[in-house]
């Protein structure tokens, strides 16, 4: 009897046409480290009395369908999990193209998303899953992956894939090595580590249904937030922090091949830190940032994919 392995594992996604409904074609096949998409529904115990100590049988909640996909940060797939983050990108060029993703757009693409295992086989599409959040690390070293958390609208089982023959793209991975971090244009020095988290706040339309699953999923006000750790060595952003000034931060990747990805806040808030001694060893401090919409452009951030896509 086959057993089911991760290493087997396979994920393919197609945006939808319509909220919900999975296209017949245009799947792409996803790299990805791991993922929590599922569905769940609990179980509710019987409050009911005067049947006897044993209790009675219990009824079934409400289905939820949603979780973390965890993805590699590459020149062409990664711009799959953008678009679902800021909506259509702009795109310019001939080849290479440089696809221009940018916040504060009011809609925001639904997908559908199939997990496959085939040696069971259990092939799960996911409908109508819209991207809540979009979170990843910058640090010297180790692999450099994001994590993409996804609000469904359900799940559909079946024996064989509903997905086609999936088209697949190269795999051009960046690492922390090919990263670098800029302030207002010049190279951020003394930087330990740092944390970007795009959230859309997604608000769930829970209304009844037969079916059990929800009509939708809207975004709401945007939140961009993270944490930039460094070695004290001189006042820089403490002095940005106490002035309560904005600046412009940018997170940059790029390949030998020209392949880029460039992610740029634009108006970055500075909280004052507290500045702790605690050893021998060096002195560090930690900002607990906080973006927002700049006066130019006006918008909150833009993240900026180079690559050989034509569009997404």
């Amino acid at each position: 009897m086959a057993r089911a392995q991760g290493a087997r594992a396979q994920m393919a996604l197609a945006y939808e046409t319509v909220y919900g409904t999975p296209p017949l074609s245009g799947f792409t096949k996803m790299p990805f480290a791991s993922t929590s998409l599922g569905s769940e529904q609990p179980l509710l115990n019987s409050e009911l009395l005067g049947y006897g100590r044993d209790p009675l049988a219990p009824i079934k909640d409400a289905v939820t369908a949603d979780g973390d996909v965890m993805v590699p940060i590459d020149a062409e797939a990664f711009g799959f999990w953008l678009k679902a983050a800021f909506g259509e990108p702009t795109t310019s060029g001939v080849g290479p193209y440089t696809h221009e993703f940018r916040s504060g757009g009011w809609t925001l693409p639904s997908m559908s998303i199939e997990t496959g295992m085939p040696e069971v086989p259990r092939f799960a599409m996911y409908s109508g899953c819209v991207l809540d959040q979009l979170s990843w690390q910058v640090q010297r070293s180790g692999l450099l992956t994001a994590t993409a958390r996804l609000v469904a609208q359900g799940e559909t089982i079946a024996t064989t894939t509903s997905a086609g023959t999936p088209a697949e793209l190269a795999l051009k991975r960046f690492g922390h090595f090919n990263g670098a971090i800029s302030r207002d244009g010049s190279a951020l020095g003394n930087v330990v580590s740092a944390e970007i988290t795009y959230a859309n706040n997604l608000d769930r339309i829970e209304t009844i249904r037969s079916d059990g699953k929800i009509d939708g999923a809207d975004p709401s006000i945007a939140a961009l937030t993270g944490r930039i750790e460094v070695r004290f060595a001189d006042s820089t952003l403490v002095t940005q922090a106490i002035n309560g000034d904005p600046c412009e931060i940018s997170f940059a990747y790029v390949l030998p091949s020209g392949d880029s990805f460039t992610f740029t806040v634009h108006a970055v808030y500075l909280p004052r830190p507290r500045i702790e001694i605690s050893g021998p060893q060096g002195v560090q401090a930690t900002f607990d940032w906080q973006a927002a919409k700049a006066a130019s452009p006006a918008r909150m951030c833009t993240a900026t994919l180079i690559n050989d896509i034509e569009a997404y």
